[in-house]
């Protein structure tokens, strides 16, 4: 079993911490790198890391937590499925915090610096089109400038942590389902309600963008029921 994401203590000499350990799993779990019913043996994983089984099975269990791993008796650990559910419960968090953020943004104005670095957000976006990795952390990076820019950068955590199905939802239809040139129209749309100081125009705007994975979802699942789980009770 291989992962994608290099961290210290992979072939560096220094022994990975379980929090290390966990954002490089969780990190390959949410890009696909490790995908939907692949199995995590916590020997492998630890010779990947340099490091015993411990850590390993420490980061193990968070990520059963996070709802990314489920643990089958006598067969062992293995990537769940992504769950609708999950990725709407996510966007119903994402879009009652975010959308506060960008109306109380709105109504006070962006400090100089905060507006430079949404700008700057948009062109990495734009340079990274053709790497949906390097685009989702300028996208996350967008959308943390404004909860900092207010105040509430920690409010960002909380939207971190309970997005992560969404997020992998995000890479399976980035760049072919999803085309990047909409997400960043999106974009540029709340920056500019924003910078007119224009809280219901910003609410309208950040709807439509947070709407956009939902209407690709349901298509999804049906293509790919090895990947995800429609587990939505209406």
């Amino acid at each position: 079993m291989k992962g994608g994401a290099t961290i210290v203590g992979e072939g560096a000499g220094t022994p990975p911490t379980v929090r290390e350990i966990y954002a490089a799993l969780r990190r390959d779990i949410v890009r696909l790198q490790l995908r939907p019913g692949a199995r995590l043996s916590e020997n492998e994983l630890a010779e990947r890391f340099g490091i015993s089984r411990t850590p390993v099975r420490e980061a193990l269990i968070r990520l059963v937590e996070d709802g990314l791993i489920e643990v089958l008796p006598q067969r062992g650990s293995f990537v769940r499925r992504i769950s609708l559910q999950a990725v709407r419960q996510a966007r119903f968090v994402r879009q009652a915090l975010e959308i506060a953020i960008v109306r109380e943004a709105a109504e006070r104005g962006l400090a100089g610096q905060y507006l430079e670095n949404a700008r700057a957000h948009i062109a990495a976006q734009e340079a990274a089109a053709g790497d949906p990795g390097r685009f989702t952390e300028a996208d996350d990076a967008f959308h943390r400038n404004f909860a900092e820019a207010i105040g509430l950068g920690d409010v960002w955590l909380v939207v971190e942590r309970e997005k992560v199905q969404f997020d992998r939802i995000r890479f399976l239809t980035l760049p072919a389902i999803t085309p990047i040139s909409v997400l960043v129209a999106q974009h540029r749309a709340i920056l500019a309600a924003i910078e007119q100081r224009d809280p219901a125009a910003a609410e309208v705007a950040m709807r439509r963008h947070l709407s956009e994975v939902l209407t690709v979802t349901d298509n999804l699942a049906a293509n790919h029921p090895e990947l995800i789980v429609n587990d939505v009770h209406d």
